[in-house]
C-alpha cells in the first residue's frame, strides 16, 4: 500500500478469509488512513490522543464500549469516537470494519 495508489482495490476481497484478529491500512488520502479490520472477540480499551475515529460496518455486528454505554453498528452504519474518549471493540462473530483516522495514529492507544 502507499499513497495516492491508482489502484482499484475490493474491501470484500482483502478480508476474505481473515477469521483472526488483523487491523491494516488499505489506503491513505492526505494525512489520513482507511483502515480494515477483522475482528472475532475483543480488543482492548484504549483512546486516540491526536485524533477522532470513525468506524463503519461492512460484515458482521460491531459492538464498541464506551465508559457509559454501548454502541452496536450492523453493516452500512457508522460511528465516531472523538478523541481522548476510553473504548473498546468487540464481536460476538467474525466481523469487519473500516476505520477511519489520521495516518499518524497509533492503534494501539
Amino acid at each position: 500500500m502507499k499513497n495516492g495508489q491508482l489502484e482499484k482495490l475490493n474491501l470484500y476481497d482483502i478480508s476474505n478469509g481473515i477469521s483472526e484478529y488483523k487491523n491494516w491500512i488499505v489506503s491513505e488520502v492526505n494525512d489520513h488512513a482507511l483502515r480494515i479490520a477483522v475482528i472475532n472477540g475483543e480488543f482492548h480499551w484504549h483512546k486516540h490522543e491526536n485524533c477522532d475515529e470513525l468506524f463503519m460496518v461492512l460484515e458482521g455486528e460491531l459492538f464498541i464500549d464506551l465508559e457509559d454505554k454501548t454502541v452496536a453498528l450492523k453493516p452500512g452504519e457508522i460511528f465516531t469516537i472523538p478523541r481522548n474518549v476510553m473504548h473498546r471493540t468487540w464481536s460476538k462473530e467474525r466481523t469487519v470494519n473500516l476505520c477511519f483516522e489520521k495516518s499518524s495514529n497509533n492503534i494501539n492507544g
